[in-house]
Parts: structure tokens; C-alpha cells; sequence
């Protein structure tokens, strides 16, 4: 399991806690590529962006009308967050749902 996020997101620390084995990779320190983008946009679309971070508020309408891809390999904190690999599944956000299908509840 690898968990993608920012180890200052009080999100993503509670998927850090509910699972202490899994690898978490720090976007900021280990920025992920246009290529991982891609494959996870296809998968999520445009809820992988996280519209309402502070970084997206920073940015401008014509910022906002760009390439979701580029933004996210510009501006890794605008990915939601955590998005979780486990054995080729990809889950997105911490939601009760997340949490089921990865069977915390």
C-alpha cells in the first residue's frame, strides 16, 4: 500500500494512523509526474483536483481554465487528498466510503 499526500495534512495523518505499514509518499519532497497524474485523472477526473485548497483560491480564472494535469504537476497540493494505491486499486479522500472499501469499517 502507498499512501500520496502532505505529511502536514491532518487528512492524510489519519490514514497514516489507521495504516502504519503502508509507504507514504510526500508530494512536496517527491513530486509525482505528468505520467502518474494522467493515470490518476483518468480514474478520478476532475475530482482529483481539490478545488477548494487554498493553493486552487491563489489562483487566477485564467490559472483555473488550464490543463488540470499541468496545474497538478505545477502545484502539487492542489491534488485531494490522500490518494491511496493498494494492489492497482486507487482510492481518493479520506471518506466513510474509502474507509469501507479499504475495510476500516
Amino acid at each position: 500500500m502507498r499512501i500520496y499526500g502532505i505529511k502536514s495534512c491532518d487528512t492524510c495523518r489519519k490514514a497514516i494512523r489507521a495504516f502504519p505499514d503502508a509507504e507514504f509518499v510526500d508530494i512536496r519532497e517527491t513530486p509525482l509526474s505528468a505520467a502518474d497524474f494522467s493515470v490518476y485523472f483518468e480514474q478520478f477526473g476532475t475530482a482529483l483536483v481539490n478545488a477548494r485548497s487554498t493553493t486552487w483560491r491563489g489562483l487566477s480564472a485564467q490559472e483555473r481554465e488550464r490543463d488540470p494535469i499541468a496545474l497538478l504537476v505545477e502545484n502539487p497540493t492542489l491534488m485531494k487528498r490522500p490518494l491511496i494505491e493498494i494492489n492497482g486499486a486507487l482510492f481518493l479522500g479520506w471518506t466513510e466510503e474509502t474507509q469501507t472499501q479499504l475495510g476500516l469499517s
